[in-house]
């Protein structure tokens, strides 16, 4: 059997393999998935991803799939009732997070028309593809991470450190993180040359 290669962080886990596999790293442009992206990695902070990763499908049921026209609505009672929900990580400044970055997502897009025409001109529009060659390389931020960070905090962004933002650019095929041995690397740029 041809052993397949793969960026080191998510061997061990098949829901990790799987997430590795077809999502991370792949360019995101919808903003209902851009902004599940912003919440679950603000939700991260302090833990690990495969942590957050088996809670997604929650969230998604608790979120109202994401729709942040409808999270940015959610009262008190709603975040109380969300707090006491097993299946979430309970922190009241991350769930009190939800409903600020809601609204916070509502004024970039009225601005913008879309978040995704407001994140992605951080990388001019278009995946940075880095070459790295061990996962000791890739950065846990990066400058265009802060500049992000800066200009997300200043919207009233909340839970977006620079350290989060570079890990929402993993994800959202902002940047090509794939270590260039893993077989995931060149796919993603070949998907890129063809959009």
């Amino acid at each position: 059997m041809v052993k397949i290669n793969r960026c080191g962080w998510c061997e061990g886990d098949s829901l990790y393999i799987k997430y590795h596999d077809k999502e991370w790293g792949v360019p995101v442009r919808r903003d209902k998935k851009l902004f599940e992206f912003l919440i679950l990695e603000g939700v991260q902070a302090g833990l690990s991803w495969i942590t957050v990763l088996k809670k997604r499908r929650a969230y998604r049921e608790a979120l109202d799939q994401f729709d942040y026209k409808k999270i940015a609505t959610y009262n008190d009672k709603k975040l109380a009732a969300l707090l006491k929900n097993p299946d979430l990580i309970r922190n009241r400044l991350k769930m009190k997070a939800l409903t600020i970055n809601a609204n916070a997502f509502l004024h970039v897009r009225k601005e913008h028309g879309t978040f995704s025409r407001y994140i992605w001109q951080f990388t001019d529009g278009r995946t940075v593809h880095n070459e790295w060659r061990s996962l000791s390389q890739v950065p846990a931020k990066t400058s265009i991470a802060e500049a992000m960070s800066n200009d997300l905090k200043r919207r009233g962004f909340k839970f977006v450190g620079p350290t989060i933002c570079y890990a929402f650019m993993q994800a959202t095929g902002m940047v090509n993180d794939h270590i260039i041995d893993c077989f995931r690397h060149q796919e993603i740029v070949e998907q890129c040359e063809n959009n």
